[in-house]
């Protein structure tokens, strides 16, 4: 049954700013995607954003621990559609203040909402991808906070960091699994709804980094850990997604 079924993309955070993006540019290529999200009133907004899109389904589910992240990667793989790829858009809201102001207490809060998720979706969901004849991906939506610090954002910086590393350290651990686990790098703020009165023109949208993960699902050669994405990936697609296409690897050490 699942040979006759187009792959999904499953995208974690498929509600959030920059996973609804994804989501669309996904829907755009003609990818099926399905979401998983662990509130039912975002899910609920996102099928009506997207209510004209048959090719979208939603799943209710939490990576916030590891007991409820292998929930959802069981549900997953009872699944009949096969699955072709997993992005990973997930990540709190950045909180203003000072580190050096602030409890350790409040550093470990951060690293549980903004790290953790990734984490329990890498041992459970990762594995799903093992095992195909033409490798799989697993995309992990990076930030610019993780390159420099920003002013009033501590935490988030420290976390995005240690993402950074998690995905360099993925990427070289999965080869052996034959699943590609890379690291997409938005260099600039990302264009939203809620900020784009205050918006820089350099600022990607959320659909352009959409766009830039497509190309990088659609047979990219590309196996650095660390890719990236700015103004100048804002292309259409150049057709429909195929996630069961050959592929021609070309190995290279190092991030970009």
């Amino acid at each position: 049954m699942n040979g006759t079924l187009a792959p999904e993309v499953l995208v974690l955070g498929g509600t959030g700013a920059v996973g609804q993006g994804v989501v669309g540019a996904l829907l755009e290529a003609g990818s099926p995607v399905l979401v998983v999200g662990r509130d039912p009133g975002r899910l609920a907004a996102l099928r009506l954003q997207f209510d004209d899109e048959p090719g979208l389904e939603t799943m209710l589910g939490s990576l916030a621990d590891d007991e409820s992240a292998k929930v959802v990667a069981d549900r997953v793989a009872a699944r009949q559609r096969p699955l072709g790829a997993v992005v990973a858009a997930l990540g709190g809201p950045y909180a203003r203040g000072r580190v050096i102001d602030r409890p350790g207490d409040a550093l470990m809060q951060t690293l549980q909402l903004d790290l953790m998720p990734h984490v329990h979706a890498v041992r459970h969901l990762l594995p799903l991808l093992q095992d195909h004849h033409h490798p799989r991906r697993f995309v992990i939506i990076g930030s610019p906070a993780g390159l420099k610090p920003w002013a009033a954002h501590g935490d988030s910086s420290i976390t995005a960091a240690a993402l950074r590393m998690y995905a360099q350290v993925v990427h070289q651990e999965a080869q052996a699994m034959g699943v590609r686990a890379q690291l997409l790098e938005v260099g600039a703020p990302v264009c939203t709804p809620s900020n784009a009165a205050n918006a820089c023109i350099e600022w990607p949208s959320a659909l352009l980094v959409g766009r830039r993960l497509v190309s990088l699902l659609d047979q990219c050669h590309d196996n650095r850990a660390i890719v990236r994405c700015d103004t100048r990936d804002a292309q259409l697609p150049r057709g429909l997604l195929r996630l069961d296409a050959p592929l021609r690897w070309r190995e290279s050490a190092g991030s970009a």
